[in-house]
């Protein structure tokens, strides 16, 4: 048998596949799309769920993948056995509604022995209990004598999850043959041991489980087919671990290197080689689809495997930074299955090294104060360390509380997880009161003030509402971030922008942001500090990273809706000048799509008479349909065109004039209407006062 590599067999796998007919696409991303259920992708099936389900139209009835796969539920685990990974590749052959066992089966087949060359007389299937097609297709279809074809029960395979679509599971198991084997007698298919591998797991999605147990049959059966990658080259090259197949081996090499030390002299040392050499390929895949390290959800996770893979970088005698440096190599091991890899190389080797950066300043401080309460626990005759001490790791040193916890329980420690959710909980409530109290040159202090003073944003959207232009910066909530993915809420600064910042009454505009790398739907525009604009919203797709080309689409919708209302509140102003008297003057506005608000000077209340003859003058410059016309000019020249200033208001140099016919001159940054016409009607709905000689009037 020939031993292919990793790269290979991924190769052969698609190929093959696509020649019964599939569509081979790309891997997905590893954060979930419209799907809160997970925080990573685990499975090959995991992303194709809206297809299984119905909920879109698959690209093709035959779809086949080699899907990105992350595992976090026993990271603690990992590196203490050589057969568990985070990261792994899952090979698929999916159906939807199109051929089924007969197909699936003799496909596997065909694949496993033919194209890869397995030995047919080490090869094991196995069928649900009561699945006697499937049975009766290995042993009559196939060949394969009755004896070795296993039937086990539902924990191992019947695949459901809860209500819904579900169904019984054919696996096939490899004979590594007896070097592998635990010597029992009756060591078998099913044994705990290493002989017997499971290399190949075909799903007949063919029943709908109501919840309670009651099982009938789906009009349109289905085929979910996954085989790690991993496992199959584990076979193929005939070595003892995934760590040791060719790609994860070139890894674990260059860590053996790093750490002057060989794989399989030391278990205490082999423990750490298997960590660096699992959590660097994993961290360096999630931040290709633009996770970044966070304190919360898959940035948290992101930040813990970085922290342990340096941890025990250090463990291992590697001295200063090197994750980076093993970074490119699973780059280069990977790109040719996976070419965002390379494509995001210099945003990964960033995120990499500063997360690294901020680790290694605080590390040292943070294990010799945690050397310091081991020795005050062992003096005191205690064996756990108190929430307040781990919470002061955490705050102070950045040591995630699971760090912790692996440090200690290396020397039989315990840690009061319930008292360090409760400083977390005191210090989070301290935050939020300091928020309301601390403030920076008069604003509350954000991660704004983060930003690179030097970036700024050219507004160009008076005249269009569509441009391109580079991200310069993206934020989270808290911080300043190298990339932004599907789901996350954030906010793009961009060195052009169509998009109006909320100024001046009017509110920002709404719209989308987009490449053919993602899509941002942003909810608001703002003002930053410095001349730039923030485009709040949210991922809805996709990833962008910082030094990307996207293009800025505002609603025009909203646009336009903002734009009568703004409009609007010029005519109103002159309006009420020409029936209150000159004495009137803007305290205040509100404008958006839906309504305008607008505050004026003013001693009594408006009777009404005035507020009719205010609607009938507007209405009537509305009805004579006046062209809106803008220019820039010095302010002195704006003064002596009469046009109206903001009372109070600081301007620049050059201002922009906006002129309504010759009814009204103002000086305005804000969106407005081509002509007066397009504002077709204008009614007050109510006018109050707010403070002393102060009125309201809302539309």
């Amino acid at each position: 048998m020939q031993k292919y590599g990793v790269n290979e067999l991924r190769k052969m796998f698609l190929e093959f596949f696509e020649s019964k007919g599939h569509l081979a696409l790309p891997s997905f991303s590893l954060v979930p799309h419209n799907d809160n259920s997970l925080l990573l992708i685990n499975s090959g099936m995991a992303p194709l769920k809206p297809y299984f389900t119905g909920q879109e139209i698959p690209p093709r009835k035959r779809v086949t993948t080699c899907q990105k796969c992350i595992r976090t539920g026993d990271i603690e685990n990992i590196g203490k056995t050589a057969r568990h990974g985070t990261f792994f590749e899952m090979l698929g052959n999916f159906s939807f509604g199109d051929y089924f066992k007969t197909d699936a089966i003799h496909w596997t087949w065909e694949f496993l022995t033919e194209v890869v060359g397995l030995d047919p007389e080490r090869l094991y299937p196995s069928v649900y209990l009561d699945d006697d097609e499937a049975f009766e297709i290995w042993n009559k279809e196939i060949g394969i004598p009755a004896e070795k074809i296993f039937r086990f029960g539902k924990e191992d395979n019947f695949w459901e999850h809860g209500a819904g679509p579900c169904g019984p599971c054919s696996e096939v198991y490899y004979d590594r043959g007896e070097k592998y084997g635990c010597g029992k007698p009756g060591c078998t298919v099913g044994c705990e041991c290493d002989r017997y591998i499971e290399v190949w797991n075909n799903v007949f999605t063919q029943f709908d489980n109501d919840g309670h147990g009651n099982y009938t049959e789906l009009e349109h059966k289905n085929i979910d087919t996954g085989m790690g990658l991993e496992r199959l080259a584990v076979v193929v090259q005939d070595v003892d671990s995934l760590f040791t197949v060719d790609t994860n081996k070139a890894l674990l090499d260059a860590v053996c290197a790093l750490a002057h030390t060989e794989y399989m002299k030391d278990e205490k040392k082999d423990v750490s080689l298997r960590i660096v050499t699992d959590h660097i390929k994993s961290c360096t895949f999630m931040i290709s689809d633009g996770i970044m390290p966070s304190n919360e959800g898959r940035g948290y996770v992101l930040r813990r495997l970085l922290r342990r893979a340096s941890r025990h970088g250090r463990l291992l005698g590697i001295e200063g930074k090197f994750l980076a440096d093993l970074s490119r190599i699973v780059i280069s091991l990977s790109k040719d299955g996976y070419p965002e890899l390379e494509e995001k190389q210099a945003m990964i080797l960033k995120v990499i090294t500063e997360e690294e950066d901020k680790f290694n300043k605080t590390i040292d401080q943070g294990l010799a104060i945690l050397s310091e309460m081991e020795e005050e626990m062992k003096q005191a005759g205690l064996t756990t360390l108190s929430g307040e001490h781990a919470f002061k790791l955490y705050d102070t040193y950045g040591f995630p509380l699971d760090l912790t916890k692996e440090i200690l329980e290396e020397k039989s420690y315990a840690v009061d997880e319930d008292g360090f959710k409760a400083c977390m909980d005191e210090q989070k409530k301290k935050a939020r009161a300091a928020r309301k109290t601390t403030n920076y040159m008069g604003a509350d202090v954000t991660v704004y003030q983060s930003i690179d003073p030097k970036l700024t944003t050219e507004f160009v959207g008076y005249d269009s509402l569509i441009c391109d232009s580079e991200i310069t910066a993206l934020t989270t909530d808290t911080e300043l971030v190298e990339a932004l993915t599907d789901g996350e809420a954030g906010t793009i600064i961009t060195e052009q922008t169509t998009f109006y910042a909320t100024m001046g009454g009017q509110q920002g505009d709404k719209g989308v942001i987009a490449s053919p790398s993602g899509e941002f739907k942003v909810e608001d525009t703002i003002k930053l500090q410095g001349g730039k604009v923030g485009h709040v919203g949210r991922m809805i797709k996709g990833m962008f990273q910082v030094g990307e080309t996207v293009t800025l689409k505002v609603c025009e919708q909203n646009r336009m809706a903002t734009g009568k209302n703004h409009s609007a509140t010029h005519l109103l102003q002159k309006a009420l000048r020409m029936v209150l008297g000159d004495h009137v003057e803007q305290a205040g506005s509100y404008v958006d799509a839906d309504r305008l608000r607008f505050d004026f000077t003013h001693f009594s209340a408006m009777t009404p008479e005035e507020i009719r003859k205010v609607e009938e003058i507007v209405n009537e410059e509305i009805r004579a349909a006046l062209p809106v016309r803008t220019e820039l000019m010095t302010l002195d020249e704006a003064k002596k065109t009469g046009a109206m200033a903001l009372f109070g208001e600081k301007y620049g140099d050059t201002v922009r004039v906006v002129r309504m016919g010759e009814f009204s001159v103002e000086l305005c940054g804000g969106t407005h209407v081509a002509n007066t016409g397009t504002i077709s009607a204008f009614k007050i709905l109510s006018e109050s006062g707010i403070a002393a000689g102060v009125r309201r009037i809302e539309l």
